[in-house]
């Protein structure tokens, strides 16, 4: 019977700790070596150069560079290399984030020694594994309403916040210490860059669509 292949694989984290117990894993079972660790992204691209693992084990908060902006890149030229993100992190962000750029599997740090190993096996293989946390973030993005993207410069976001907030034109003017017709310009572009024509309207999007932030 051939023997089964032996998957070298490379630790991502800027914590020692962190890449010795996953070393310690790695030596529990016989088709997984380690073949190096990196501290931080940059690092992890350049061993990818110079050690052609099969899998990264990736922590995605790292100093230098990123987990995901190394995902990218490493995915970028080497597409035969599977990424696995490792992290404490579950928000929809992280998760869409890693995934998009490249990332075959999505796991947590708290996952079990036989959860990690199959899911190693698994990307190397071309399968993906994504922690139940992950695929649930993963659904709520995809299902979510996508707000509209209004396009206000800084000073009309200012401005607008302001409106909410029940300021006549005139007493904006004086907070922002501009002239009240720059404040009537400025509302005015707000009006059509949300498509409204008052204030009362002007104030009903904003709330409506998350464009001021609340409490």
């Amino acid at each position: 019977m051939e023997n089964p292949k032996t998957i070298r694989i490379l630790v991502v984290d800027d914590h020692a700790v962190v890449r010795s117990g996953l070393s310690a894993v790695l030596l529990a079972s016989d088709d997984l070596e380690l073949v190096g660790e990196a501290r931080n992204g940059l690092e992890a691209v350049d061993l990818c150069e110079k050690l052609h693992p099969d899998v990264v084990l990736m922590d995605l908060m790292m100093p230098t560079m990123d987990g995901t902006a190394a995902t990218r890149a490493i995915r970028e030229r080497h597409p035969d290399v599977q990424v696995i993100a490792l992290t404490s992190f579950k928000e929809d962000d992280m998760v869409t984030g890693a995934l998009e750029a490249g990332a075959i599997g999505y796991l947590l740090k708290n996952v079990g020694l036989d959860e990690l190993t199959a899911a190693i096996r698994s990307a190397c293989a071309g399968r993906p594994t994504l922690a139940p946390e992950a695929a649930q973030a993963l659904i709520s993005t995809v299902t979510q309403p996508h707000r509209p993207v209004f396009d206000l410069t800084e000073r009309e976001q200012e401005i607008l916040e302001l409106l909410v907030d029940g300021l006549a034109n005139r007493q904006i003017a004086e907070t922002l210490y501009v002239s009240e017709s720059t404040v009537k310009f400025h509302v005015s572009n707000i009006f059509s860059k949300l498509g409204v024509s008052s204030r009362t309207e002007a104030v009903s999007r904003a709330l409506q669509d998350g464009l001021v932030k609340r409490g």
